[in-house]
């Protein structure tokens, strides 16, 4: 990129992308019950006032992962024609002029500086932190943009700040530098274009006995040695009693459909779209975000039993994909 080009994204560090703006609705309980219930979260914090004056607290109080979720705008307004242009929205031109025109998240940081309650009337404000350098990704070249959001009460002191940060790439073409995989064919048979190889997990100490494990088509469940508690994604840590010690189960390979999307977007040439990205609930109790395999998208229906099948990517990859037991035999 030219020196031009890399000055007018400087620029736009420490710049205000969105002015600060209330919600559409103060905090209120209705939506408290549904977000909680929605969560399988039990706290009586957040449906009792007897529960949360029982720990000081003046009543009951909003889940705080929830702050996002007060400022929203709707669906009436992703729907509503474009208004006025924001700083946001010339910072995505800019950066579409760049040939970044694809986008993923990959990390967000929240700071809670106190509870929500019944009536706090939320807004929040979007600052550019920083742009990266152009970097070179498993998804293509590209720049992490970083912002921080300030979201505010009704008196206009904060609440919580969230640190977002996403990469805008530029899609790695088929032919290009991407890595290929060919499934080897008989001699005879018709040549197929290569596939791009599917990006990279992130292995770690924590995870890599999972992934060790998917290569033999075994579908393993972390459990607790100390209070048996399972536990997935992988940690090192049991969140309900707090042991480093654990084990692991192999899971039947039952479930059910307990959420899902429909991906069409950003494309990647190492999959097939629209995509179907599920939450499956494991007949053991754990949950795990997976694809749904044979089966059209407007088929799919919540509680749905599947079973487990195994999507060999690559040799050194195999991840576990579920389809409808209807198709099980077949």
């Amino acid at each position: 990129m030219n020196e031009e080009y890399e000055e007018q994204l400087r620029a736009f560090v420490g710049r205000e992308l969105k002015p600060l703006a209330p919600g559409r609705d103060p905090v209120n309980r209705p939506m408290i019950r549904h977000w909680a219930e929605a969560m399988g979260d039990d706290n009586p914090v957040y449906v009792d006032d007897g529960a949360a004056r029982a720990t000081g607290r003046a009543g009951v109080v909003a889940p705080a992962s929830m702050v996002q979720a007060w400022t929203m705008r709707g669906y009436a307004a992703t729907t509503a024609p474009p208004g006025a242009s924001s700083g946001f929205d010339e910072l995505i031109e800019l950066l579409d002029a760049g040939g970044y025109t694809s986008v993923v998240a990959t990390d967000s940081e929240l700071e809670f500086l106190r509870e929500l309650a019944p009536g706090d009337h939320v807004g929040v404000q979007e600052v550019v932190e920083s742009i990266s350098p152009e970097k070179r990704t498993g998804l293509g070249v590209g720049r992490f943009v970083t912002t921080v959001r300030t979201y505010r009460d009704q008196d206009g002191r904060p609440v919580a700040t969230q640190r977002w940060r996403t990469l805008r790439f530029r899609p790695a073409e088929q032919e290009q530098a991407q890595e290929t995989v060919v499934a080897p064919q008989p001699a005879s048979a018709p040549q197929r274009e290569p596939v791009a190889l599917r990006p990279r997990p992130a292995v770690n100490r924590d995870n890599a006995f999972w992934f060790e494990a998917a290569k033999e088509h075994r579908l393993l469940i972390q459990r607790c040695s100390a209070c048996a508690t399972l536990r997935h994604p992988p940690g090192p840590c049991c969140p309900r009693c707090n042991s480093l010690d654990w084990d692991t189960v192999e899971a039947s390979g039952r479930g059910h459909v307990y959420s899902f999307t429909v991906n069409h977007h950003p494309r990647h040439p190492a999959f097939a779209f629209p995509m179907v990205v599920a939450v499956v609930e494991l007949a053991e109790g754990t949950r795990l975000i997976t694809n749904l395999a044979g089966i059209a998208p407007e088929d799919v229906a919540i509680d749905m039993p599947v079973v487990l099948d195994w999507l060999d990517a690559d040799p050194d990859l195999s991840l576990p994909v579920f389809r409808p037991v209807a198709t099980e035999d077949h």
